[in-house]
């Protein structure tokens, strides 16, 4: 006779064990995090004779100093970075789940031919100097604000979660419904659909977020205007320079002012600067996570 267990048949012990484990591991991943800002607020001197301490022996806030001093420049690539990140997020979440919800459909004849067209970019490329030709010569997106959007607005990986989402979590009957009573297929789309599965928009809308926030790529192959940089290359820069500096210069004046540059506390205050924003993300699309990720994994 097989025997079924159920979560609430666990006892007390196992269950403060269980806890216990998942609270250590979640404590594990966060304690990088809290050394990396500890290291960005030592000083440089004080980190290079006693090393990495999660609480700083001598505070310092020279390594912020020294990457804001160009504060309008810091400020400016940041909104570039938060303007790409919601434009793209938006657009991204927008193409990407009229693509998975045609292709969803039962009704859709074209629907596995679509799917497969999109299964088959996931295995194959056209390469480097096609893609930028295309962007530079067909698209024309040198020196603009779309270079920073258009080449991530979708990705066949997101359309397969969605699609996967929409035909296990939207049942047909709803969409049938909507249609007997003389909705559109626009009209079933953002006033149905888009409100059922809010666990699959706001697991996408975080991975489109984190690709966005997180480039550097599309500004180095892209941008030249300076006004267009986002932080990510803005720092990406700001890394290099300092690395030029500690290995070329060899100059005596250049050498002092070499050995006053908070090389390794500045590297993980941009961590802090590029890393922080984002993370306060996380908590508003915490609960929809996990679900967007398995509704549409197994079918029951």
């Amino acid at each position: 006779m097989n025997k079924s267990y159920k979560v609430n048949e666990i006892k007390p012990a196992w269950k403060l064990i269980i806890h216990g484990i998942i609270a250590l591991y979640a404590m594990l991943c966060v304690v990088p995090f809290f050394l990396v800002v500890a290291i960005s607020f030592t000083d440089e001197k004080t980190l290079g004779l006693n090393g990495y301490s999660f609480i700083p022996a001598k505070l310092s806030f020279d390594a912020y100093s020294y990457i804001l001093s160009g504060s309008s420049m810091v400020l400016q690539a940041y909104g570039i970075t938060i303007l790409a990140t919601f434009v793209g997020t938006f657009l991204g979440l927008l193409v990407t789940s009229l693509y998975a919800y045609a292709i969803s459909r039962k009704d859709f004849r074209y629907g596995r031919f679509f799917t497969g067209y999109a299964a088959v970019t996931m295995l194959f490329s056209g390469g480097l100097v096609p893609w930028y030709l295309v962007c530079t010569q067909l698209l024309h997106l040198n020196d603009t604000f779309y270079a920073l959007i258009i080449p991530y607005l979708i990705n066949a990986f997101f359309v397969i979660i969605m699609k996967t989402f929409f035909q296990s979590g939207v049942p047909d009957s709803i969409v049938e419904s909507a249609k007997l009573d003389g909705a559109g297929e626009f009209r079933i789309f953002f006033s149905i659909v888009t409100r059922i599965s809010l666990p699959a928009f706001a697991t996408v809308g975080l991975f489109l977020a984190l690709t966005y926030w997180n480039d550097w790529w599309l500004p180095m192959m892209f941008i030249e205007d300076q006004s267009l940089v986002n932080l990510q290359f803005l720092l990406y820069r700001i890394q290099n320079n300092m690395v030029f500096l500690t290995s070329s210069l060899v100059s005596a004046d250049a050498s002092a002012s070499v050995a006053d540059m908070p090389a390794e506390s500045a590297r993980m205050a941009m961590a802090v600067l590029a890393t922080g924003p984002i993370i306060l993300a996380y908590p508003f699309v915490q609960k929809y996570f996990v679900k967007g990720l398995t509704l549409g994994a197994v079918k029951g």
